[in-house]
């Protein structure tokens, strides 16, 4: 039933901001329905078309989506709003492996020493500093990827951002993973873009499911290739060349490759890179060094990467070069390499130990690489309850699901060895306490 909240404006746009203003406030939350657009035209005294265009509106802006029968609904994180509506309420004295975050003691951020003093920067100046270019074609050249032509931008989000607006317009499909990154799901909505979710396994997107979003006439496609974001997959060597054979008969498609946990992922890179005519790799600081180090590298064919200096121009001009020289003082730091390394073999360890301990309790989970792993469940709200009621916290699986069955992540950064085995006897615990309740 839709939700007890008096909805009310005249034209488009003031029933489109009074419904805005109410989810903001709390008073719709998040999966609230909507009333049926003929119904709150009469409720409005309105023509039918006017409620339809306020519910364009909000779909455009990322706050309700359209659910086939289900009607219209409040997002469960709307775009226009700062904070997420639906977050996990993690109680005192409860472990939260929730989060995504890497290990604070493990980031070289946080012992990073101050920039250099540097001549002023002016207007009309490169937007790359020239040591910034210097590394990024030599070390993305060491993975594969041509760095010819680059920009900067702030993280890997704000990246693939501008290279999504520098080609497409709103109702233009996007391929994405499934389940994949909920931040991204949540700027393709706001963007207006519509998803073609395509299922992983340990190697990275279906191959069969690839094909079928090109054939569905996708104009871009989003891949993490490796730590992806929920499930750890990585794009494997062997279903790399499958996916670039599939390109190959499709290269008037956007390619957007996310590397976001360069050195730290604990595997290779086996990059798309180069396959389609337009394309962009974009590789984050943050995971490795530090969240608060809002830089990303964007490489990719010359037109894209033109469109989106050409935008950074008409913004912020360019990422500054003090946060430059910060980032290059770091890459060429070996202590800081050093610590890098370390968490890498960190993270890589607490995956392989969790995962083993799941295998002896019968829980089977995902989690090749990167920060997380992810377990399937068969009710997430009962399995994140028990958790939780045993001392853990885990991240729901629904704020990354499009259409796939039930899981919940689990961040496994900070994890103590000595907890590993209370860990996977809670798991184990919550899944066979709800698969014997739902019998």
């Amino acid at each position: 039933m839709p939700e007890q909240y008096t909805i009310r404006g005249a034209g488009a746009e003031a029933i489109a901001s009074d419904i805005e203003e109410a989810i903001s406030i709390g008073a719709l939350t998040p999966g609230a329905e909507l009333p049926p657009i003929r119904e709150l035209a009469t409720q409005l005294g309105v023509n039918p078309n006017t409620a339809a265009a306020a519910y364009r509106l909000l779909r455009e802006r990322g706050a309700v989506e359209t659910a086939g029968r289900r009607g219209t609904r409040v997002r469960d994180r709307p775009a226009t709003t700062p904070r997420s509506l639906r977050g996990l309420a993690v109680p005192p004295g409860v472990r939260d492996l929730s989060t995504g975050n890497p290990e604070p003691a493990l980031l070289p951020i946080a012992t990073a020493p101050c920039p250099r003093a540097r001549a002023p920067l002016l207007y009309g100046e490169p937007a790359v500093s020239p040591e910034v270019a210097r590394y990024a074609e030599a070390s993305l050249a060491a993975d594969g990827v041509a760095a010819e032509h680059l920009a900067l931008t702030a993280g890997a989000l704000d990246g693939i951002e501008r290279v999504l607006t520098a080609h497409l317009r709103p109702g233009d499909r996007v391929a994405v993973e499934d389940p994949g990154w909920a931040n991204l799901l949540d700027l393709l909505a706001a963007l207006g873009l519509t998803v073609e979710p395509m299922r992983v396994d340990d190697d990275g997107p279906l191959t069969a499911d690839m094909a079928r979003a090109l054939r569905r006439g996708v104009r871009a496609v989003v891949v993490t290739t490796r730590a992806q974001n929920p499930t750890g997959a990585a794009v494997s060597a062997a279903r790399a060349e499958e996916l670039r054979r599939l390109f190959a008969d499709h290269d008037d498609v956007l390619l957007v490759e996310d590397d976001h946990c360069a050195g730290i992922a604990g595997v290779g890179l086996h990059t798309l890179s180069g396959t389609t005519r337009h394309w962009a790799f974009v590789r984050s600081a943050a995971k490795a060094y530090g969240p608060d180090l809002r830089l990303a590298l964007l490489a990719g064919d010359r037109r894209t990467v033109e469109r989106v200096h050409g935008r950074l121009r008409l913004g912020p001009g360019w990422i500054s070069h003090v946060l430059q020289d910060l980032a290059i003082s770091l890459w060429r730091d070996e202590a800081a390499t050093r610590l890098v390394a370390r968490a890498e073999t960190v993270y890589s360890r607490n995956r392989a130990l969790l995962r083993a301990a799941l295998a002896d309790r019968g829980v089977a989970s995902c989690g090749r690489s990167g920060l997380n792993v992810w377990v399937a469940v068969p009710d997430e709200t009962a399995v994140i309850t028990s958790l939780l009621g045993a001392g853990w916290a885990a991240a729901p699986g629904t704020r990354f699901r499009i259409g796939t069955p039930p899981g919940m992540r689990i961040t496994v950064s900070g994890i103590d060895a000595d907890e590993i085995d209370p860990l996977a006897d809670a798991v184990a615990t919550a899944l066979h306490a709800v698969g014997r309740g739902s019998v």
